[in-house]
C-alpha cells in the first residue's frame, strides 16, 4: 500500500471523492450481513471497507452517513435480514407489515442494531418499529452524530427529548428517547399530520425546536410568535421553509405581535393554504441578507395580495434578493372573478439584483403594461428569468404591445427566459423597420390575450425573427403561435443554410 494512503487526512479526501462519483449502475451489494440495492459507488465503498482494517472505520463511516428508516439498521440482525430483504432487495412494499407479531430485539441483537448507529448523520423517518427495540435503554442516544433528521409530527415526540407539556408527556410515557439532543441538529425538515389538534401542534414544535439552536436549515408548518422570536436569534439559520399542506393555517395571537429580524436567512419559502397568517408575519420581519423568496398559497385575495408585495418590498432586502416566486391558483375558486387586478411589479422595482422572477395567478389577475414593463426592465439590468403569467387566460389583463416588448428587451441584454401576456390586436411594429437584436433570450412564450386571429404570421415570424434571432419558436396555449412558427422555423433552416455555404 502506498505511503500516502496511511496519512488520514488523505485518505478520507479519496474516499469522499469516491463517494461523490455518479453512477446509473444498479446493484446489491453484501455490506457486513447487511444487504441492500445499492449504486455502483456504495458497493465500492463496502468494497474498500473489506480491504483492511486501516480502510475499515473511514469507508463505513462513508456508508453510513445517510439511512432512510431504521430497516437498515435492523436488517443488520440476523433474525430480521430476511424479513426485511427478499431477493436481495429490500422490500418497499411490505415495510409496514413485516414486523407484525415479530419478537423484540434481544439485548445481544441489540448491540447489532446499535453498531453502526453512531456513524449516522442523516436519518429519514417514514415509519418505526418501535416495538421492536424496546430493549434500549431510555437514556441512550442512538444517534449521537446526528446532524440532519426528516420526519412528521407524529414521530416528532418520539425521536426528540420530550416535552413538559402535560397531554404530550402523558401520551408517550412509555415510549422511548433515542436519538440525540436538539442542540446538535444542524437540518431539521418536519412534515404536518393529523397527530394532534391545531394547539397541540403549535405546543409540540414550539417546544422542539425552541431547544435547537445550532439550525441551519429548518422546513416545518406555521409556528407562533415565541418560536418565530427563536428563530430570529439564531445566527446560524440560512434556510427557513413553511410548509403547511393542505391544512389550515393556525392564527396567531395578535397580542403577542414582535418585530423581528434575521439577519442572516437567505432562503425563505411558504406554502400555505391562505397567506393572511404569514403576511403578517412578513410585515414585522426583516430579512436584509434575503437572496431567494417564494411564496406560493391556495388562493389569495386582491387585498392580500397587495400587502404580501408590499411587506417583501419592506423587509430591508432590496440590494441582495435575486430570486421571486409567487403562486396563486386560486383553488376552490374563493376568490370573487370580479376582483381588481393586483400589480405586483411596482413594488419590485427596488430590488436591483432581481434575476429571477415568476408571478403564476389565476385569480386575481396581475396587471402589465408597456410603462410598467419599461419600468421593470430598467430596474432589473441582471434580469435572467421573467414570468408574469395566469393559470387561467380568461381572467387576463394586460396591455403590452409588441413594440412595447421589443423595447424593453433593449434594457435586460442577459434575459434568457420571458412568459408573459401580450396584447396583438394590433401589430404595431413595422417588419422594414432596423431591428436591435436581442441575443440572449432563448424561451419566449406569448399568450395573446385579444384572442384575434393573427393577419399576417409570415410578417410576424419575419419581425420576431429579426428583433430576437436566437428564438426558434414561440410557445404558447393553443395554437394561436402554430403559423408563426412554420414560417420561424422555415427563417431558421434559410439562415442556416446560407451560413453553412458561406463558411
Amino acid at each position: 500500500m502506498h505511503q500516502a494512503l496511511l496519512v488520514p487526512e488523505v485518505l478520507l479526501e479519496i474516499f469522499a471523492y469516491v463517494n461523490t462519483i455518479p453512477s446509473t449502475t444498479w446493484q446489491t451489494a453484501e455490506i457486513f450481513g447487511y444487504r441492500i440495492p445499492s449504486t455502483q459507488r456504495t458497493s465500492t465503498l463496502a468494497a474498500l471497507a473489506r480491504t483492511c482494517k486501516f480502510f475499515h472505520e473511514p469507508a463505513m463511516d462513508l456508508l453510513w452517513t445517510e439511512i432512510h428508516g431504521l430497516e437498515p439498521l435492523l436488517g443488520c440482525v440476523a433474525r430480521l435480514h430476511p424479513l426485511i430483504y427478499r431477493m436481495g432487495t429490500r422490500q418497499d412494499e411490505s415495510f409496514s407489515s413485516w414486523a407484525k407479531g415479530v419478537e423484540p430485539l434481544s439485548a445481544h441483537e441489540a448491540r447489532h442494531f446499535l453498531r453502526h448507529s453512531s456513524r449516522i448523520r442523516t436519518l429519514n423517518i417514514e415509519r418505526t418499529h418501535l416495538q421492536l427495540i424496546s430493549v434500549i435503554p431510555a437514556n441512550v442516544y442512538v444517534f449521537p452524530r446526528l446532524r440532519s433528521l426528516n420526519l412528521s409530527i407524529a414521530y416528532l415526540n418520539l425521536f426528540l427529548p420530550l416535552t413538559l407539556h402535560p397531554r404530550l408527556l402523558n401520551l408517550d410515557k412509555d415510549r422511548r428517547i433515542f436519538v440525540t439532543g436538539c442542540s446538535a441538529l444542524e437540518h431539521l425538515y418536519i412534515h404536518t399530520d393529523n397527530s394532534y389538534d391545531i394547539a397541540s401542534r403549535l405546543s409540540l414544535l414550539s417546544d422542539r425546536i425552541r431547544r435547537c439552536t445550532r439550525l441551519v436549515t429548518l422546513s416545518c408548518p406555521m409556528l407562533n410568535w415565541e418560536t418565530w422570536k427563536h428563530l430570529s436569534y439564531l445566527p446560524t439559520l440560512l434556510e427557513l421553509e413553511i410548509d403547511q399542506g393542505y391544512d389550515v393555517t393556525p392564527s396567531l395571537s395578535k397580542g403577542d405581535v414582535v418585530n423581528l429580524s434575521f439577519l442572516n436567512i437567505t432562503s425563505l419559502s411558504f406554502r400555505v393554504v391562505d397567506g393572511a397568517e404569514i403576511i403578517t408575519v412578513i410585515q414585522h420581519s426583516q430579512f436584509p441578507l434575503l437572496r431567494k423568496f417564494k411564496f406560493t398559497a391556495h388562493y389569495l385575495y386582491s387585498e392580500e395580495a397587495e400587502q404580501l408585495f408590499h411587506a417583501l418590498s419592506c423587509c430591508k432586502a432590496c440590494q441582495t434578493l435575486e430570486e421571486i416566486i409567487i403562486c396563486s391558483p386560486d383553488e376552490g375558486d374563493l376568490v370573487p372573478p370580479d376582483s381588481e387586478p393586483v400589480t405586483p411589479v411596482p413594488h419590485f422595482l427596488c430590488f436591483t439584483q432581481l434575476r429571477t422572477l415568476q408571478l403564476w395567478f389565476d385569480n386575481p389577475c396581475i396587471y402589465l403594461d408597456n410603462d410598467i414593463l419599461l419600468q421593470a426592465m430598467s430596474s432589473w439590468p441582471h434580469i435572467r428569468s421573467l414570468a408574469i403569467n395566469y393559470l387561467d387566460d380568461h381572467h387576463a389583463s394586460s396591455e403590452v404591445s409588441l413594440r412595447g416588448l421589443f423595447t424593453a428587451l433593449t434594457l435586460c441584454p442577459q434575459l434568457h427566459t420571458l412568459r408573459i401576456l401580450i396584447n396583438l390586436a394590433t401589430i404595431d411594429v413595422d417588419p422594414d423597420a432596423e431591428p436591435i437584436p436581442h441575443t440572449s433570450l432563448r424561451s419566449l412564450e406569448l399568450l395573446d390575450i385579444s384572442q384575434s386571429q393573427i393577419a399576417d404570421a409570415e410578417a410576424l415570424a419575419r419581425i420576431i425573427f429579426a428583433w430576437l434571432p436566437c428564438v426558434d419558436e414561440v410557445k404558447s396555449i393553443g395554437s394561436t403561435w402554430d403559423e408563426v412558427n412554420k414560417h420561424l422555423k422555415s427563417l431558421t433552416a434559410a439562415t442556416a443554410l446560407y451560413v453553412a455555404g458561406a463558411s
